[in-house]
């Protein structure tokens, strides 16, 4: 420092240098210079979370142009400038006003500049200073990844590193020892231990078994100030799981296992289980199980259920009560999975034995063998035996058998069988050609329990015999041409045999004795079984004779050969220079030249069509020219109902009588109907008849109704009345035509039309009679 000047804020702020050009008030230099700053700083501090009842002085500001001039104003502008910090404007003292947290913010940035009081004219150009907030151990130390969870495998190491924590202090790292942590563990000794400087939590016990306790809780403690008295202090909790490795043998929960089993049971049926328990989980407690020993150990397998660890013992083979009654076997389990790193604590497998006693269970027979093959010739007799079948009981008790023939597979009952010894029959010929192999089920039943059945296949296979004699493949149509040449192969013949020789089939063609040396046809042999007819002359003619009948026997090479003898048609007919059929009928020749016979059958056709036109026309013509009145001989019930008289419609109400109702004709109690034609004659009622007075009109009704309902002859036509009077005052008068023929004056009856469509086919009749009226 200049030795004129006096250092104000030492140590907190460094000397005010001093440059000797400086211009002190009053001088007026001679020369011009540039002026430098008479006054620099680099920095203050300030205690943080301090509080007291006056605000704390931070520091002075002095400048070398302060020698008493009271002119000069001390600016502070920046952050916090008038808010946290404010400064003497005579004597440049900075105080801070507030309470300080570094936490919140660590350091200030201020500018310090000195005007003329008078004028605010600044003296020098702006310095500018950093006021740090110096830092105390206000915070405590955080975890803010808690709470954690970490695995470690079982059994592991002393010093096999688990997991690692962190926590953090907001204080000053730099600034003493506020943020320096020390880790410790509170809770979780002797299991574990931490490293007090990294904080990595290790194994500190030898032997930690998963199956003892698999779950720890740790409470690591984390202290500042380097762990010493008087630090802050924060908490976390690790929960700590034991991962399971294979380090537990196998180990069946009983030496002997004993099953009892029927010796029927099914092949690949369950015998029995096991179980190996292994304190394990998951994949370390998987194992496999096998037969390693025993009598008969082939007869049974043992495998691993995947879900329940279960050792299935299974059938291999059937078992037989009467030959072996019991078994013992010696089954192993083993872990799949094999941690070398403990080989040494011992095998990873257990044994234990398993007896198995057979229980004798009443077996169906059994056949000397499953199935038979029999062979009969096709002319076998009935009755003969070619077959014998036998089963027993295997049972010790022995029970008889008795035989059977299964219809099902035998519904022609070709055969029979002999229920006491097994002896299949004949019952029916066998016919090759029809069925070559006849398969049948043979069932075998215990004499003793008739539930037990057993079965077996019996295919008999009908061996041939020259039964059948060969004949013409099929029914030739045989065509000769009339101007055929000699020798012409006119048919090629071949034949069939039904039979079925081993050496295949021979066929020997000729012609019948009596037609040895015809002397129209001869036959030739073609060495395949077949044979050409041929014709001898060209002479053939239609007129002559229209069709030759050629008689061929046919020899098979049987023993003894069988032959028939087939006859071949041969027609005669006219054909083209080409040799193409054109016609074979004799009538033929006398149609006219170049009018063929279809030809012929479309002229028929046409007048057939023709005269078929001309009577519908006449049908139609006399059809319209027939009147609409209807005869009286005429009986078209569904459209004329008959009155026997008129009467007064709905206004006769008057003095009525039930003898109106009554018809004259039927008057005797039976009235006969003209619609059918009864098949059973119908008794009229016996009883008092209808007086023109005294008769009850409901009892009138009651009757009527009794006769409907009871006549067989009566069809159920509801909707017919027979009215014997009508009454007066109908609005239409008198509809009769009684009366109008008796007339000679002309009536109008166009009121009819009037009166709806109910009485139009009414109107449409009075109206053709009227214009049909003879003069």
């Amino acid at each position: 420092c200049h030795p004129t000047y006096h250092c104000a804020f030492c140590p907190a702020i460094q000397c005010l240098l001093h440059s000797p050009g400086m211009r002190q008030p009053g001088e007026v230099r001679g020369t011009l210079t540039r002026a430098k700053r008479g006054w620099v700083w680099n920095q203050m501090f300030v205690l943080e979370e301090f509080s007291g009842p006056d605000p704390i002085l931070v520091g002075r500001l002095h400048t070398d142009l302060d020698v008493g001039n009271k002119n000069l104003k001390y600016v502070l502008a920046g952050e916090g400038a008038g808010t946290i910090f404010a400064i003497n404007e005579r004597t440049g003292d900075i105080h801070a006003m507030k309470r300080l947290d570094r936490e919140e913010k660590a350091e200030y940035t201020l500018t310090a500049q000195v005007i003329n009081r008078d004028t605010n004219e600044p003296l020098e150009p702006p310095s500018e200073f950093i006021i740090k907030v110096q830092d105390i151990n206000d915070n405590a130390p955080e975890f803010t990844n808690g709470p954690y969870h970490a695995t470690v495998p079982e059994m592991s190491q002393v010093g096999t590193p688990v997991t690692k924590v962190t926590a953090t202090d907001a204080d000053d790292p730099v600034y003493g020892n506020s943020a320096k942590l020390v880790y410790s563990i509170l809770e979780g000794q002797p299991y574990f231990s931490i490293d007090p400087n990294t904080a990595v939590i290790k194994i500190a016990l030898q032997g930690m078994d998963r199956e003892m306790r698999e779950e720890y809780l740790v409470v690591i403690q984390a202290k500042d100030m380097g762990g010493h008295m008087g630090g802050l202090s924060g908490t976390t909790t690790v929960t700590i799981t034991l991962t399971d490795v294979n380090d537990n043998p196998p180990k069946f929960s009983k030496s002997l296992y004993e099953f009892t089993i029927p010796e029927d049971l099914g092949i690949g049926q369950v015998g029995g289980k096991v179980k190996a328990n292994d304190r394990d989980m998951g994949e370390n407690a998987k194992s496999t199980y096998n037969v390693i020993g025993g009598d008969d150990k082939d007869v049974f397998e043992i495998t691993t259920d995947s879900q329940t660890q279960e050792g299935i013992l299974r059938l291999k083979k059937p078992l037989d009560f009467e030959n072996k009654k019991s078994y013992t076997l010696r089954v192993e389990a083993t872990n799949v999975n094999f941690d070398p790193q403990f080989s040494g604590s011992g095998p990873f497998k257990d044994t234990a034995t398993v007896k198995v006693a057979v229980e004798d269970s009443d077996e169906p027979p059994v056949f000397t063998q499953p199935s038979y093959l029999v062979e009969v010739h096709e002319n076998t007799g009935v009755n003969a035996v070619i077959e014998q079948v036998a089963a027993h009981d295997p049972d010790i008790t022995g029970s008889l058998v008795r035989y059977f023939i299964d219809r099902h597979t035998d519904l022609e009952r070709q055969f029979n069988i002999n229920v006491d010894d097994g002896k299949i029959t004949l019952a029916k010929p066998l016919d090759r050609e029809m069925d070559m192999w006849h398969n049948i089920t043979v069932t075998a039943m215990e004499v003793r329990n008739h539930s037990q059945i057993s079965r077996a296949i019996v295919a008999i296979k009908v061996l041939d015999i020259n039964d059948n004699a060969p004949e013409f493949a099929m029914e030739y149509e045989t065509f000769l041409c009339e101007n055929g040449k000699p020798g012409q192969v006119i048919q090629t013949v071949s034949a069939v045999d039904k039979d079925d020789p081993k050496n295949g089939h021979f066929f020997i063609y000729s012609l019948v004795p009596e037609m040895s040396n015809n002397p129209n046809f001869t036959i030739k042999d073609n060495k395949d079984n077949s044979i050409n007819v041929l014709a001898k002359h060209d002479t053939f003619r239609r007129q002559k004779q229209e069709m030759y009948y050629l008689p061929i026997v046919v020899s098979d090479n049987g023993s003894p050969p069988m032959s028939s003898t087939n006859t071949l048609t041969i027609r005669v007919c006219g054909c083209s220079k080409e040799g193409i059929v054109q016609s074979c009928n004799v009538e033929a020749y006398v149609l006219p030249i170049g009018l063929s016979m279809g030809a012929l059958i479309a002229i028929l056709a046409c007048i057939i069509l023709l005269l078929v036109i001309v009577v519908l026309f006449v049908t139609l013509r006399r059809h319209k020219n027939e009147p609409l009145i209807i005869k009286d001989d005429e009986d078209v019930r569904e459209n004329i109902i008959r009155y026997d008289d008129e009467g007064g419609g709905e206004e006769d109400t008057e003095a009525f009588d039930i003898a109106t109702l009554q018809n004259p004709d039927g008057i005797n109690g039976f009235l006969p109907r003209k619609d059918i034609k009864p098949d059973l004659q119908f008794m009229p009622r016996q009883g008092q008849h209808s007086g023109p007075n005294g008769v009850d009109v409901d009892e009138f009704i009651n009757v009527r109704l009794h006769e409907a309902d009871n006549d067989p002859t009566a069809p159920p036509y509801d909707s017919i009345q027979i009215y014997g009077y009508e009454g007066r005052g109908s609005v239409a008068s008198s509809l009769s035509s009684l009366e109008t023929a008796s007339s000679d004056s002309d009536q109008n009856f166009d009121y009819l039309r009037e009166w709806g469509p109910h009485f139009r086919r009414l109107g449409e009749l009075y109206s053709v009679g009227e214009s049909d009226r003879e003069p």
